[in-house]
């Protein structure tokens, strides 16, 4: 018995690992649907570091990964067998050149879609502590009650008024006594549960783990989402389409009134330039301080302007593969271009630059009542949108568990990832991708409970999400030489094909410029110490489990024998060029992009 037998028998699943054909294009577009709610997850930390570009920033990247897709979509037709969406058709371009560089696309994309579980989760979370346990405002009247009953328990002697006092400078006494007061009554009002902590758990050049009122709640949320999920991807896509109806026509709505009302404050969205420096209210210029702030936006927009290549995730799940994978992305493409370029530009151009710097704006606890603001401002408005964010955030969770979890999976399958990603349930549920993205993300969930560490997480796995495009845009050109025989149901132009080579550099400079914007200088080493850990998975799979020989199935697309040879290398020397040139131009960006002094 191999080794390979023997793990999988220790699975001990009694259903073969094989995904259901129970999709239409139009499942695999409502499973997508969860892509356009992305755009609230870094809607203020974009407007932080771009400034009045940040809306300019928005429509660039869409642009880019609408024209990006179409390469996308030309390679999923060839693969109507497999799932894991294009970074698995991708990384079978790379096969013959590398075996290492094939499962590294695979690897990147995942830890790149995954944390969409624990930043998601996060924001829910906190939008129901904040429903449930609100920490009180200066000013309310609770607030305001409670700093009457103690007024006389600070006095213009006390030490703390004469800090505030040395502090502010032309202040008088009685206001530092009530705007300490003040704070001392939102500290007492504030719920425990709020601030509760049952520990943090310093990791030495990651972060901190905060195993807090948000990890918990958000754990919950996580827990549905794979309870859902369980039941298969038509199940999954059936809720889908009616969270999707729930959440996008209101929120299409957001987009459109203010345009229509003329609340657009037009000065908002002219004299485009750059902060003076990241989440300054002040406007910088057009330098290289100016380009880098501008860059580190395009960096971490194309973690949600390019996702909806999540379509195609479900190839193997479609009923006709062949011409249902081109009209899912497509139409998920046209979806995602109307709401990534609407609300930005509305969300803007109603608030303006300086508002958008609010901190609940930055971390997403507040973007729901700035929603209600955009249409309407009363409190039955604010509530219903509350829910409506939540609701947003589920959505989006749905779509990354489904597409990462299928992406284990047929890493697992094609002999890249450990075997027991595989295991699938008697409702074609990749059961073993679940469970692991569930602890994974518990694990970033923990890093991600406090503002800080939200964005450390989303600017390191945005490192791979960039690293997976560059090298699957240069798989397209790489299947073009090297795969000429299989067949294409459709079939991209080819100038497009070229620009898109083109663009995959132009990831290569936004990863070595931006990376660093977000308050990380190490967010870009940490990222590529991430992206390295697929090297020993790998090889315990490949040549330990399988003793390194490729499952059939995983070169069967192909029309490869695995006799040790996987196929003539017609693109010779090409391919590692293109790597050397992504190389040289990651680097180069890195050290000439700077922020603003």
């Amino acid at each position: 018995m191999t080794l390979i037998s023997t793990e999988r028998e220790a699975l001990g699943s009694s259903h073969p690992n094989e995904l259901q054909r129970t999709l239409t294009w139009k499942g695999a577009f409502w499973v997508a649907t969860g892509v356009p709610p992305l755009v609230l997850f870094s809607i203020g930390g974009i407007a932080g570091v771009a400034g009045k570009a940040a809306f300019l920033v928005w429509i660039v990247s869409m642009t880019m990964g609408f024209l990006q897709s179409f390469t996308y979509a030309e390679m999923a037709g060839l693969f109507g067998n497999k799932s894991g969406g294009t970074s698995v058709y991708g990384a079978t371009a790379w096969l013959r050149y590398s075996k290492l560089v094939a499962p590294l696309s695979v690897w990147c994309n995942w830890f790149a879609w995954s944390p969409v579980l624990s930043l998601g989760c996060a924001i829910a979370a906190g939008y129901i502590l904040n429903a449930l346990f609100p920490i009180p405002v200066a000013g309310s009247a609770p607030v305001l009650d409670w700093m009457q009953a103690n007024i006389g328990s600070l006095t213009a002697s006390d030490p703390r008024v004469i800090e505030w006092l040395g502090a502010n400078a032309g202040r008088s006494a009685q206001e530092g006594i009530d705007a300490i007061l003040s704070a001392n009554a939102i500290e007492a009002l504030t719920p425990a549960f709020r601030v509760w902590e049952a520990a943090a758990l310093q990791i030495p050049g990651l972060g901190t783990l905060h195993f807090n009122a948000t990890f918990v709640i958000g754990a919950l949320i996580m827990l549905v989402i794979f309870l859902i999920q369980w039941r298969g991807i038509a199940s999954t896509a059936s809720a889908q389409k009616i969270l999707a109806l729930i959440v996008l026509i209101p929120l299409l709505a957001v987009g459109i009134i203010p345009i229509l009302t003329g609340s657009i404050n037009w000065s908002n969205v002219t004299d485009i330039v750059p902060p003076a420096a990241a989440y300054s209210a002040e406007d910088g210029s057009w330098g290289v301080g100016g380009w880098t702030l501008f860059l580190g936006g395009m960096y971490i927009a194309a973690w949600s302007t390019y996702a909806f290549e999540t379509a195609v995730c479900y190839t193997r799940e479609l009923r006709n593969p062949q011409t249902d994978t081109f009209k899912a992305i497509f139409y998920s493409g046209l979806l995602c271009i109307l709401f990534f370029m609407l609300i930005p530009f509305t969300f803007q151009g109603v608030y303006g630059h300086e508002a958008m710097l609010a901190p609940g704006i930055v971390d997403g606890t507040g973007i729901g009542e700035a929603l209600a603001r955009l249409v309407g401002g009363s409190q039955l408005w604010v509530q219903l949108f509350v829910i409506l964010m939540i609701l947003a955030v589920m959505l989006a969770i749905m779509t990354s568990m489904a597409g990462s979890a299928r992406t284990l999976y047929q890493g697992s399958l094609d002999g890249w990832l450990p075997v027991y990603l595989s295991r699938v349930n008697r409702n074609g549920a990749p059961v073993g991708a679940m469970a692991t993205n569930i602890v994974f993300n518990l694990f970033l969930l923990a890093l991600a409970s406090d503002a800080g560490g939200y964005f450390y997480v989303l600017a390191i796995s945005n490192v791979g999400y960039l690293l997976f495009n560059f090298l699957n845009l240069n798989a397209g050109w790489i299947h073009r030489i090297d795969s000429p025989h299989l067949p294409r149901p459709w079939k991209a132009p080819t100038w497009l094909i070229g620009l898109n080579t083109v663009l995959a550099f132009v990831n290569a400079m936004f990863l070595g410029a931006g990376a660093k914007v977000w308050g990380y200088s190490n967010a870009l080493w940490a990222g590529l110490i991430f992206s390295a850990l697929i090297i020993p998975v790998f090889a315990w799979r490949h040549y330990v489990v399988d003793r390194g020989i490729f499952p059939q199935s995983a070169l069967d697309d192909l029309g490869l024998s695995n006799d040790g040879k996987l196929g003539e290398r017609r693109a010779g020397i090409l391919p590692y060029l293109a790597l050397a040139g992504g190389v040289a131009v990651v680097l180069w960006a890195n050290w000439f992009f700077v922020l603003p002094g």
